[in-house]
C-alpha cells in the first residue's frame, strides 16, 4: 500500500444514507397510509398493548355536514398526539372516532336539495335522504381525517344514526323519564322562527343586532295614594323601556326591584315612576328639562299596583323581581311571560297568564289566554314586521315617549344565523332541580381535572345558572321522543316495559321504525291507558335535542361490549363545547351514572388568521387543511399543531407555514438525515461502545439528550406539545448540529472506520437517533415512520415506530457513571467565544478556514481547570489545528497554525510526511488508512 495506490478521498467516511433530503411529503405520506392500512397497523398496536392499563380519550363527534376545516384538523391532530403518546407510554389507548349525524343543519341542507319535492314525501322518506346525506359526509370527512395521519378504528366508528346508537339515545330518554328527571310543560324557550323549532342554550350564538328601543308609558289605574300619599289624585304612569316592541301586545305586568329607590317625577303635569339612579339618563333620552321629584319610595310599594295596557283592553300588574337591574332603561321591566325566560318564571310566581300570540313561524294570530283582542294591523305579520306597526300604535295612543335605534348583542340561531325570539310552547325538559341534578353536577365538576384550570369555574357557572334543559325539537331528523298519548283522555303512557320494547325496535330497525309504524304496531293493540282504559294512542311528534344525542355518546361507546371502561380519561374539544358536548355529556353522566363521563376535560382554542380573525370558509378567511397538505404535507400541519399552546387561540397563515416548512427541513435534515448518514456501517448489536468507555465529549451530548428526553417526557405528561417542539428544535439546531456534530465530524469522517474513536461517536449518534425518532413519533408521525425504516435498530424491534415505546431518559446515559456536564458546559462557553474570535479573524482575512488556526486561551477559574482537563479534545471542540492553554486573565488569541496541512483531514500538524508511504498525510490519517 502506498500513496500511489490509494485514492485518499475515497478513504473518507463521508455520510451515506438513502433517506432523502427532500421530503416530498405530499407524495410520500399517502404511500405510508396505504401501508398502514394494508398491514392494519391500528389493530397491531391494540394487540401489542392488550392487557395493559387503558387510557381512553373519548372522541367528540364532529357534525357530518361539509368538509373538514382547520379547527377540525387542530382538534383531531391533538387527539392523535395524545393517543399515540399514551400508546407509546405502554397504555392500551384505543381511538374510536364518531360522528354526530342527526339534527337541523343536515335537515336544512336536505330540505334545500329536495325543494318542492319535499311536500310529496313522507317523513320516513325525508329521513332516508337525511341519512344518505350524513353518510356521504362521514365518508368524506373520514378520508380527510385519515390523511392527517390519525390512527383509529376508522372502519367501525360510532355514528349517532346507527341502530345501536339510536337505541342508546332512546333508552337514555326512557331512563331519564323513569327516574323522574323529565317532564313536559309550557315554558318560554329560545325559538327559531326560520327553522320553526325550539333551541337549547348550546344552539344559541350571540351576534350584533340593531333593534328599535322605545320608552312606553302605562297609566296607573289603582289607588296611587297606596304607593305614596303625595300621588293622590294625580295622573301617574309606569314607564318601561324595551328593545322588542313586538312583545308589547303580550304584556301582562311591569316588574320592579323591591329594594331599589323609585321616584315619581312631574313632567308637564304627568307623574312618571322611574328608578332614582336612572332618572338622569332617562331625562336626557326623553328630553325632560327639569323633572320635579314629587315622591320617593322603595320598589316594594309597587307590588299589586294596576296599570292599563297602552292600546289593549287589559290590565298590567305591578310585580317584584330581583332580576331587575339599573344597567339601562328605567328600572321597570315590561313583562310578557310568553316571551321571556325571567318573565315566565316571575309569571309562575304571580299566577300571570302565559300569553303567546305568535305562531311557530313568528307570525301574530288571535290567541286565547289574555284579555284584549289584538289589533288587526299586526295579524299575520312576523314579529319583525310588527315592530314599526306597534310603535305607531303606541304613538297614536299617546303612550310612546321616546324611541331610538340600539346596536347590541342578540341571540341568533347557531345554524341559520337568523335572530331568535322567546316563545312559550309545550316542550320536554330535564329538570335541573329534580333528584338534585344541579347540585350533584356541580359536585361532579370538582372531581374533574380541567385544562385550562379556568374551565372548572366556567362550567360551574353555566350549570349553576342554566334553566331546565329543553330537550324537544320540532323537526324530523333525529331520535323521536318515545312517548304516547291516550286519544281519549290525552294521558301520557309511560309504562317502562312498553317503552323499552320500542327501544329494542330502534336497535333492530333504527329509529325510522317510529315513522314506518303506527302507535298500535309499536306498542301492541292490547296496551291500555292506565287512566281511562282507552286503547287508541298517538305518538309524540317531537324529536330529541341533538345535544342529548351526542351527550349520550359515552353510554353508547364506553361499554363492556366495546371493551372500554367508563368513565373516559379525557374529553378534548373546542371552547364552545362548555355549553355543548362537555355540558350535555356531564348532565347525562351525572343523571344516569352518578359522575362526570371524563376524568380530564381539555379545551383547544380557536383557529385564527394572521390578523386574528376567526377562520371562515364562507368569508374567504384562513387556510384549509387540504391546501396545506397538498403543498407542504400533513406532517407540517402536525408540526404547526405541536408548535402552538393549543389551549389559546392559534394563528396560521402563509408566512407561518413558510417558517414551519423551514423548521420541518431542520428536523428532517439537521436531526434525522445528519444522524442516519453516519450510521451506514454501524450495527447497534455488534458495534456499540459501552457508555463508560465513550469519549467524554460523546458522553456530554448523550447527557444533554438525556436532559432533553426527561424534560419532554414531563411536558408530554402536561400535554405541553409546544414545549416539546421548541426544546427539540433548539436542541437540534444548537447542541446537536451546531456543536456536537460539528465537533464529531472529524472523527466520524477521518478516523479508521472501526476505531474506538469513531465507534464512540457512532454509538452516541445511534442512541440519539433511536431516542429522538420515538420521542417525535406522536408529532411527526409520517416522518418518524420513514426514519424508522432507515434506522439501524436493535434485533427484535417492531416494524413500525408507532409500535415502539417512548425513550426513557436513562437509555441515553446507560453505562455512564461520571457525569461531567459542568466541566463541558464551561468548555462550551469558551468555545462560543473562540468561534466569534475566529469569525472576526476570517472576516479580516488573517486566516482562511478555522483549521488553519492555532488558538491560545488564557483563562482563570473555573474555566482553566475545565479546559486543562479537556486539553486533548480542545482542537476538535474549537475546530482548529492546535490549542495552547494558559492560566490568568481571560483572553483569546488567534495565530496561524503550526506545521503543514494534511491532505486528508485538512488539519495542520508537525508530523505530515512522517510516514514515507503517505508523504502528504499526518500520522493519524496514515494510520487510519492502514
Amino acid at each position: 500500500m502506498g500513496a500511489a495506490s490509494v485514492d485518499v478521498k475515497k478513504t473518507i467516511n463521508l455520510p451515506k444514507t438513502d433517506f432523502p433530503m427532500k421530503a416530498n411529503l405530499a407524495q410520500m405520506e399517502p404511500k405510508t397510509l396505504a401501508r398502514w392500512d394494508s398491514e392494519d397497523l391500528y389493530a397491531k398496536i391494540r394487540a401489542a398493548r392488550a392487557g395493559s392499563s387503558m387510557y381512553v380519550l373519548h372522541d367528540g363527534p364532529p357534525y357530518a355536514n361539509g368538509n373538514i376545516h382547520l379547527g377540525h384538523a387542530l382538534n383531531k391532530i391533538l387527539k392523535d398526539f395524545i393517543v399515540k403518546l399514551k400508546t407509546m407510554e405502554g397504555y392500551d389507548s384505543p381511538y374510536i372516532p364518531g360522528w354526530d349525524c342527526h339534527g337541523l343543519p343536515i335537515e336544512i341542507k336536505v330540505d334545500n336539495e329536495l325543494g318542492a319535492r319535499k311536500a310529496q314525501m313522507t317523513t320516513a322518506q325525508i329521513r332516508a335522504e337525511c341519512r344518505k346525506y350524513a353518510a356521504k359526509y362521514v365518508d368524506l370527512q373520514r378520508k380527510d381525517f385519515i390523511r392527517l395521519g390519525i390512527l383509529g378504528q376508522w372502519q367501525d366508528p360510532y355514528l349517532t344514526m346507527s341502530p345501536q346508537y339510536e337505541a342508546v339515545i332512546a333508552g337514555a330518554f326512557v331512563e331519564f323519564l323513569d327516574r323522574g328527571y323529565v317532564y313536559k310543560g309550557l315554558k318560554t324557550v329560545n325559538w327559531c322562527i326560520h327553522d320553526r323549532t325550539a333551541l337549547a342554550e348550546a344552539e344559541i350564538e350571540y351576534e350584533m343586532h340593531t333593534s328599535p328601543s322605545i320608552w312606553v308609558r302605562f297609566a296607573l289605574t289603582s289607588d296611587a295614594a297606596s304607593i305614596d300619599p303625595a300621588l293622590a289624585g294625580r295622573n301617574v304612569y309606569g314607564l318601561i323601556w324595551t328593545t322588542t316592541p313586538w312583545t308589547i301586545p303580550a304584556n301582562v305586568a311591569i316588574a320592579y326591584h323591591p329594594k331599589f329607590e323609585y321616584v315619581a317625577v312631574d313632567v308637564d303635569g304627568a307623574l312618571y315612576i322611574v328608578a332614582l339612579e336612572l332618572l338622569k339618563v332617562t331625562s336626557e333620552k326623553l328630553g325632560w328639562n327639569d323633572p320635579k321629584v314629587i315622591a320617593a319610595f322603595p320598589g316594594a310599594k309597587l307590588e299589586g299596583a294596576i296599570f292599563r295596557h297602552p292600546f289593549l283592553d287589559r290590565d298590567s300588574l305591578g310585580i317584584l323581581g330581583d332580576y331587575v337591574t339599573l344597567e339601562q332603561g328605567t328600572g321597570a321591566v315590561h313583562t310578557a311571560p310568553g316571551h321571556g325566560q325571567e318573565d315566565f318564571e316571575v309569571g309562575v310566581k304571580y299566577g300571570l297568564p302565559v300569553y303567546c300570540p305568535v305562531d311557530p313561524g313568528g307570525r301574530f294570530y288571535h290567541a286565547d289566554g289574555a284579555a284584549g283582542r289584538l289589533p288587526e294591523e299586526i295579524i299575520g305579520k312576523t314579529v319583525w314586521q310588527a315592530n314599526p306597526i306597534i310603535t305607531e300604535l303606541l304613538k297614536a295612543h299617546g303612550a310612546l315617549l321616546g324611541e331610538e335605534k340600539i346596536t347590541h348583542s342578540y341571540p341568533h340561531c347557531w345554524r341559520c344565523h337568523n335572530s331568535t325570539i322567546f316563545r312559550a310552547t309545550e316542550q320536554w325538559f330535564v329538570g335541573m332541580e329534580r333528584n338534585d341534578l344541579r347540585a350533584r353536577t356541580l359536585k361532579a365538576i370538582q372531581d374533574v381535572k380541567w385544562m385550562p384550570a379556568w374551565g372548572e369555574e366556567r362550567m360551574s357557572n353555566m350549570i349553576a345558572t342554566r334553566p331546565d334543559w329543553c330537550i324537544s325539537r320540532q323537526r324530523v331528523w333525529g331520535v323521536p321522543i318515545i312517548a304516547f298519548y291516550c286519544e281519549n283522555c290525552q294521558e301520557p303512557m309511560t309504562d317502562r316495559k312498553v317503552l323499552d320494547g320500542v327501544v329494542e325496535l330502534f336497535r333492530e330497525h333504527t329509529a325510522d321504525v317510529w315513522y314506518d309504524r303506527s302507535a298500535a304496531e309499536l306498542i301492541g293493540s292490547a296496551t291500555a291507558c292506565a287512566r281511562c282504559g282507552g286503547r287508541e294512542f298517538r305518538k309524540e311528534s317531537d324529536i330529541l335535542d341533538v345535544w342529548f344525542d351526542s351527550g349520550s355518546s359515552h353510554l353508547a361507546v364506553l361499554t363492556p361490549e366495546n371493551g372500554l371502561p367508563w368513565p373516559s380519561n379525557m374529553y378534548l374539544e373546542g371552547g364552545d363545547q362548555y355549553r355543548g358536548w362537555f355540558h350535555s355529556s356531564l348532565l347525562v353522566g351525572v343523571a344516569l351514572k352518578g359522575a362526570a363521563p371524563y376524568r380530564e376535560c381539555a379545551t383547544n382554542g380557536w383557529t385564527l388568521d394572521e390578523k386574528g380573525r376567526a377562520m371562515s370558509k364562507s368569508l374567504g378567511i384562513g387556510v384549509e387543511p387540504e391546501e396545506v397538505i397538498s403543498k407542504f404535507g400533513a406532517d407540517v400541519l402536525r408540526l404547526w399543531v405541536s408548535s402552538v399552546d393549543f389551549v389559546e387561540d392559534v394563528r396560521l397563515s402563509d408566512m407561518i407555514l413558510g417558517s414551519l416548512g423551514k423548521a420541518y427541513v431542520d428536523f428532517r435534515n439537521k436531526i434525522f438525515r445528519n444522524l442516519l448518514g453516519n450510521l451506514y456501517d454501524f450495527n447497534p448489536d455488534a458495534d456499540t461502545i459501552p457508555g463508560g468507555e465513550l469519549l467524554e465529549i460523546d458522553q456530554w451530548i448523550l447527557l444533554k439528550t438525556e436532559e432533553l428526553v426527561a424534560k419532554c417526557r414531563a411536558w408530554y405528561d402536561e400535554y405541553a406539545f409546544h414545549k416539546v417542539y421548541r426544546a427539540v428544535y433548539d436542541f437540534a439546531t444548537t447542541d446537536l448540529s451546531a456543536v456536537w456534530i460539528d465537533i464529531a465530524k472529524d472523527r466520524l469522517y477521518t478516523a479508521a472506520p472501526k476505531s474506538q474513536a469513531r465507534r464512540s461517536a457512532q454509538t452516541a449518534v445511534y442512541r440519539i437517533a433511536y431516542a429522538l425518532v420515538r420521542l417525535l413519533a406522536p408529532i411527526l408521525s409520517f416522518t418518524s415512520e420513514e426514519v424508522w425504516g432507515y434506522l439501524c435498530k436493535p434485533a427484535g424491534s417492531p416494524d413500525s415506530v408507532h409500535l415502539a415505546l417512548l425513550p426513557e431518559p436513562g437509555e441515553l446515559s446507560h453505562g455512564i457513571t461520571v457525569r461531567n456536564l459542568a466541566k463541558w458546559d464551561a468548555v462550551m462557553t469558551v468555545r462560543d467565544d473562540v468561534l466569534k474570535k475566529l469569525e472576526i479573524e476570517r472576516a479580516e482575512k488573517r486566516i482562511g478556514k478555522s483549521l488553519g488556526a492555532k488558538v491560545i486561551v488564557t483563562a482563570p477559574d473555573p474555566f482553566y481547570p475545565a479546559l486543562q482537563a479537556c486539553a486533548a479534545d480542545l482542537p476538535a471542540v474549537f475546530i482548529v489545528s492546535q490549542v495552547e492553554l494558559g492560566e490568568g486573565a481571560y483572553s483569546i488569541e488567534i495565530q496561524a497554525a503550526d506545521g503543514i496541512r494534511c491532505e486528508r483531514c485538512w488539519k495542520f500538524t508537525l508530523d505530515v510526511g512522517s510516514d514515507a508511504e503517505f508523504p502528504t498525510l499526518c500520522l493519524a490519517c496514515s494510520d487510519a488508512i492502514k
